[in-house]
């Protein structure tokens, strides 16, 4: 797989503005970045409303997805075009969602609403009419998703990268410094994890790393990218970029993200957990 196979860059974006056959989607942590403006003719997908079942702890589920493609305009032929703020933090997340539901035809913008900003590209306030469809998606693809025993499972035999701030890792904080300090009963890390924030995989333009730098960058914090992967934060949505990173763009073939992440396991009874910085 090359890059062009999962990435687009702002020019290839601006000269393809107006395909019928494209959707440009923002996702964003923020999820009222879209009505102040956006990239002309792109959709929202909010992550909070849109992607997450409304009663239940999960994913939208197969059913719900058909019917947000659907009312989006998006049919299962669409290239999607997927990008948001903060390094595509939150568009890397609602892209394993597309993979997790089957749809191939999907990339990320590369640098995403940063690097078009730093571009001085063109933003609008203007949101665009697309007419509604009938998406079919497939049943869940379980290979690219963790749950909690598969982590414990693979406490010192495979990968497990937690893609969280060091703060975060070593036990001091339970969230980002910026967000509520709550979610999790407990603080730390599971045990033989290596901590790997994923802003390490950017640029400070927001693109990503060449792989000789990621694949350098993994291997001096000692993850064997031979090994069985599974990537954690705290909600899913920061390991998912790492997800993207080894899974779409170094190759790397079992590589899974665990959504779950520390909001479930630092909340479970009797799982293993540790604290302090990597040894």
């Amino acid at each position: 797989m090359s890059r062009s196979d999962v990435l687009v860059d702002a020019d290839w974006v601006e000269a393809n503005l107006d395909s019928p056959s494209i959707a440009i989607v923002e996702v964003d942590e923020d999820t009222s970045a879209y009505e102040k403006n956006h990239i002309r003719n792109a959709i929202r997908i909010d992550w909070t409303d849109d992607l997450q079942d409304p009663v239940r702890r999960d994913f939208v589920d197969q059913e719900g997805f058909e019917k947000l493609l659907s009312a989006k305009g998006i049919a299962n032929d669409t290239l999607v075009i997927l990008y948001g703020g903060n390094n595509n933090w939150f568009a890397s997340y609602a892209y394993w969602y597309f993979k997790l539901y089957g749809h191939e035809n999907v990339k990320l913008l590369d640098g995403g609403r940063k690097k078009w900003e730093l571009d001085a590209r063109e933003l609008v306030e203007e949101v665009p009419e697309r007419a509604a469809t009938d998406y079919k998606a497939k049943p869940q693809n379980k290979s690219i998703r963790a749950f909690r025993d598969d982590v414990v499972a693979a406490i010192g035999s495979q990968n497990l990268v937690d893609v969280r701030s060091p703060d975060e890792f070593s036990g001091k904080l339970l969230a980002p410094a910026h967000l509520p300090q709550e979610q999790s009963q407990r603080p730390g890390h599971v045990p033989s994890a290596r901590n790997i924030p994923w802003s390490k995989n950017a640029n400070d333009d927001g693109t990503f790393k060449s792989d000789e730098e990621l694949k350098e960058l993994y291997a001096e914090e000692q993850v064997d990218l031979a090994k069985d992967t599974i990537a954690y934060c705290r909600i899913g949505e920061r390991s998912a970029l790492t997800w993207f990173v080894l899974h779409e763009l170094l190759g790397v073939e079992n590589v899974k993200n665990y959504d779950g992440s520390w909001t479930e396991y630092g909340s479970l009874v009797g799982v293993p957990i540790e604290l302090g910085a990597n040894k």
